[in-house]
């Protein structure tokens, strides 16, 4: 049998547990053919680069698979018949991935990985510094004129 991992998005209007039951769903087609699903993974409700069918986020789930090709196309089938379903990409690959993926991993940092939620600690800058620590311009006070020189 052949290993894939599949990720497809569900429109922003379906429940997480709507979303669970597609899930659920997928993997029974894959088990009626022959395979199994080893992972399911809900990465949650993500925004999407452009808009699809005039949604601007979506469910993403991502399903790694050990079956046959035939299974996988039944399983494509299904997804595109299916109207909550936005989009599907399934990919072969030589192993499956063991522990969380790397969306999951990365999940709440930005892009430098800096954690976004900062109410934990100090927010830092680029150079790992606390913001607080950096030198701000200080404005010097402005005297008043002198009384007897106007």
């Amino acid at each position: 049998m052949a290993l894939y991992e599949s990720v497809f998005i569900v429109r922003q209007d379906v429940t997480s547990a709507q979303v669970e039951g597609l899930t659920e769903h997928f993997a029974g087609i894959i088990a009626a053919q022959g395979g199994n699903v080893t992972k399911k993974e809900p990465w949650g409700l993500r925004s999407l680069a452009y808009k699809i069918k005039k949604n601007r986020k979506g469910h993403y789930v991502l399903l790694n698979i050990d079956a046959p090709p035939a299974a996988l196309q039944e399983m494509e089938r299904n997804m595109r018949i299916h109207e909550d379903v936005l989009r599907y990409l399934s990919v072969r690959v030589e192993a499956l991935e063991e522990g969380p993926s790397s969306i999951l991993v990365n999940k709440g940092r930005d892009r430098e990985g800096r954690d976004r939620d900062f109410r934990d600690g100090p927010r830092r800058d680029r150079e790992g510094r606390d913001r607080d620590d950096r030198l701000r311009p200080t404005r010097e006070p402005v005297s008043e004129p002198a009384e007897g020189n106007e």
